[in-house]
């Protein structure tokens, strides 16, 4: 669980427009100081400093990682305060399976891997894909508030977003209309009919939509092998 906490956060800074006011936030809400996140990360004050100030680049993805253990780390040692309280809920569990790939794939490649017949999209499923995260649909919506929300994307909003327990595909992509992120494609496993309305949202968000048969146990075999 506090893996997936920490994905959170790391997600949350890594896709903000202010990386560095997200990670200020992050930093007061663990109730850490500068001079303390720094001393743990083994820098200097001022590039704490830095970063949340808009000062220097984008912190990267392994400093954000950094940042996120350090706060972690600092949190345990006082007993998980903020842990205890920010934690995800585990409420039968609506992710059921995530994985960052190590090099993106095309969204071609991934329908292909997992036998997918495209619904829409034959045209941008050159797009790649850095990741997948496979998702209970009725559980996503019932359990996953918006604050939630930000860890099925991981640490890339392009990946394949794969929705189990889709009748006819409209809550998905009513949802992924709603939200600013946008995944690189949609999948739908084994939906009972997809719906007109749920192939003009995959258009009108220009994502790829696809649909696959393949078991669950083995898709997730297939793609641990990326």
């Amino acid at each position: 669980m506090n893996e997936e906490f920490g994905e959170k956060i790391a997600g949350e800074i890594v896709l903000s427009s202010e990386p560095g006011k997200t990670l200020r936030k992050w930093r007061q809400v663990f109730g850490v100081s500068q001079k303390e996140l720094a001393g743990e990360m083994g820098i200097s004050h001022s590039v704490v400093s830095d970063y949340e100030g808009g000062r220097r680049r984008s912190p990267t993805i392994s400093t954000v990682r950094r940042v996120v253990c350090a706060l972690m780390a600092i949190d345990e040692r006082r007993g998980s305060p903020t842990i205890s309280k920010y934690q995800v809920r585990d409420e039968g569990r609506a992710i059921v399976s995530m994985r960052e790939f190590p090099v993106g794939i095309t969204a071609g490649e991934f329908a292909d891997m997992v036998d997918g017949e495209v619904m829409w999209g034959e045209h941008v499923m050159d797009r790649r894909v850095y990741g997948y995260t496979l998702l209970d649909s009725l559980k996503v919506i019932t359990s996953l508030t918006s604050f939630d929300y930000l860890q099925i994307y991981g640490w890339s909003q392009e990946r394949a977003l794969i929705f189990m327990g889709v009748e006819y595909g409209r809550s998905p992509m009513v949802a992924i209309r709603a939200h600013p992120l946008k995944p690189g494609m949609v999948v739908y496993y084994r939906p009972k009919n997809v719906d007109d309305l749920a192939v003009r949202l995959a258009e009108i968000e220009n994502i790829p939509l696809v649909v696959t048969d393949m078991d669950v146990d083995r898709m997730v075999k297939v793609l641990s092998k990326i």
